[in-house]
């Protein structure tokens, strides 16, 4: 008998409370902003567009933290290197 109770938690019970786990909720997919807004290509003197896609040290953000689809996260790389060889982007930022 007391080998049941001592092993008759369920896993329900370890997972809550502190430390355990938690349910996850559905996540909204992320919808790539210039797709909502129809841009065709991403502008290299539009500085303040790129630099929303900058880390706070200079790093380009990933697609899946920035939530662009993988054409126009290919066009905001290229446009951050490009701003970034014409000087109007610092490569770094500490």
């Amino acid at each position: 008998m007391a080998e049941m109770e001592r092993g008759s938690r369920s896993r329900e019970d370890s997972r809550s409370g502190p430390g355990g786990r938690r349910e996850r909720r559905p996540q909204r997919r992320k919808v790539c902003r210039f797709c909502a807004a129809k841009m065709k290509h991403i502008d290299l003197w539009d500085i303040s567009l790129l630099r929303n896609f900058q880390s706070e040290r200079g790093r380009i953000l990933s697609r899946r933290v920035s939530g662009n689809c993988a054409k126009h996260q290919r066009q905001v790389t290229r446009g951050v290197r490009r701003a970034r060889h014409a000087a109007l982007l610092p490569y770094t930022n500490i």
